[in-house]
């Protein structure tokens, strides 16, 4: 991903790890990244605790299941640093209790939710949904969570509320890397409301059945699975409910580059790299990127009439 300011952080962290090693025709380096998250350090995974009560959940792939340890030690996560192993080493500083949500804006019902009543607020369900990342990976992981349905059923929008904008944490203190201007903290993400309003659209606590870890976002985080990753918005702390569209964080930082959509893809190429492959983390060869990640079914009614190369 672009940097916003590539003076200040080496290259080989603007880039994509495997783009910057083929780039420097360093061949063993992909070999390793093909197999498993080659920058995960050991040692660095612990398991939380059980979530109670999770039923299966609706629309979940049948896909193999990416390991648990490749899911918690290869991750974007930028408030912890721009390397992939970073959130692992460096999410124990966040605390997540207590922990509150506010619900705002163009709504009837205003709230600030504690995430333990969040917790109850709707049945826990697991979804094994793909993930689809800009940079040319991808993973398929359980999550555990909720609709962002409910929410947003419990908020009541007025007739002025378009779009959904998320706040995450922002706290140099807990989360070291926003003391750098390597985005314009906090991180903000949106969706357009019937985006918001889809049933794939999950608030995510958990994966493999536990807590989530910090490192993936941890208390809650938002999972839009045919999107590309950025979109789903880690630790959030605020919901709101706005009649334009948000400028959002990589919008901000290269608005060339990363629009406010964000659907995968494959026929729109993002200028530095080409999306019309990926490599799911643990296999070898690459695969063929499929159009919404493979969610066409469910949501290509919600683009009907648009240019997705102009609404990229």
């Amino acid at each position: 991903m672009l940097i916003l300011k590539p003076d200040q952080i080496p290259s080989s962290e603007i880039t994509p790890r495997e783009t910057y090693l083929n780039r420097r025709q360093f061949m063993t380096g992909v070999a390793a990244l093909a197999v498993a998250p080659a920058f995960a350090k050991p040692g660095l995974v612990s398991h939380g605790a059980k979530l109670a009560g999770v039923r299966p959940g609706a629309f979940s792939t049948t896909d193999k299941k990416t390991p648990f340890d490749d899911v918690t030690t290869y991750n974007n996560f930028y408030e912890f640093g721009t390397d992939k192993s970073d959130p692992a080493e460096r999410a124990h500083t966040l605390k997540t209790r207590p922990w509150t949500v506010t619900v705002e804006g163009e709504i009837k019902r205003p709230k600030i939710w504690d995430i333990d009543e969040l917790l109850k607020l709707a049945a826990l369900e697991e979804r094994i949904y793909r993930l689809r990342c800009v940079e040319g990976w991808s993973m398929v992981i359980p999550w555990v969570g909720f609709p962002l349905a409910e929410i947003i059923k419990r908020a009541e929008p007025t007739g002025n509320a378009k779009f959904v904008e998320f706040h995450t944490l922002h706290d140099p203190r807990q989360m070291p890397f926003q003391r750098t201007s390597v985005l314009d903290w906090p991180y903000v993400e949106g969706l357009r409301l019937d985006e918001a309003n889809h049933p794939l659209t999950l608030l995510a606590v958990g994966l493999y059945g536990e807590v989530l870890p910090n490192q993936n976002g941890a208390p809650i985080r938002l999972v839009v699975p045919w999107k590309y990753g950025f979109k789903s918005a880690k630790s959030i702390v605020k919901i709101r409910f706005v009649e334009k569209a948000p400028q959002t964080a990589w919008m901000r930082a290269a608005p060339d580059e990363y629009g406010f959509f964000s659907n995968v893809n494959p026929k729109v190429d993002h200028p530095r790299w080409s999306q019309a492959k990926e490599r799911r983390i643990g296999e070898f060869f690459k695969r063929e990127t499929l159009m919404f990640n493979g969610y066409a079914d469910q949501v290509a009614a919600l683009y009907k009439g648009m240019d997705l190369k102009k609404h990229f």
